[in-house]
């Protein structure tokens, strides 16, 4: 299943690069707010309704919070899910979602970082893809906790 759901998530993000009228990376339909205090970075998104994205794999587990909106979430641990504001969660290491919004949203995440800028503060939490060295050692530091 785990496979199966990533390869969906990355046809949805090979579809999405392929058109010419779609955007990546930060743009102003999405305005970002960072935040960062004493350790921690702060990461506010708005995203518009109707709105199809596929997110970054992350390095570390860490809280998310959608504040407000409707979404669709498809994770390769969760299947597809409706989400609905306010809740919150906890992403696992590794985590990279697919997700069209409703309504509008806003979805807040929370990392562990002595970064201080967002682009840092994005080399550190954020794995270039699942072959990344450290990601990999994450996956086999969590193993061994078990």
């Amino acid at each position: 299943m785990q496979m199966v759901t990533r390869d969906k998530i990355d046809d949805i993000e090979s579809a999405l690069a392929s058109c010419t009228y779609v955007q990546a990376g930060d743009m102003d339909e999405c305005p970002l707010t960072h935040d960062f205090v004493e350790g921690v970075y702060v990461r506010t998104i708005q995203i518009p309704a109707n709105t199809l994205a596929v997110g970054k794999i992350h390095r570390h587990a860490h809280p998310n919070f959608l504040m407000k909106g409707v979404v669709t979430v498809l994770t390769e641990d969760g299947g597809t899910e409706i989400l609905k504001a306010p809740c919150s969660m906890i992403s696992p290491a590794r985590t990279k979602r697919a997700l069209y919004t409703h309504m509008d949203c806003e979805w807040t995440t929370i990392h562990k970082t002595d970064a201080l800028t967002p682009e840092d503060a994005e080399k550190e939490i954020i794995a270039p893809s699942y072959a990344d060295e450290q990601l990999q050692a994450n996956k086999i530091k969590a193993l061994r906790t078990i």
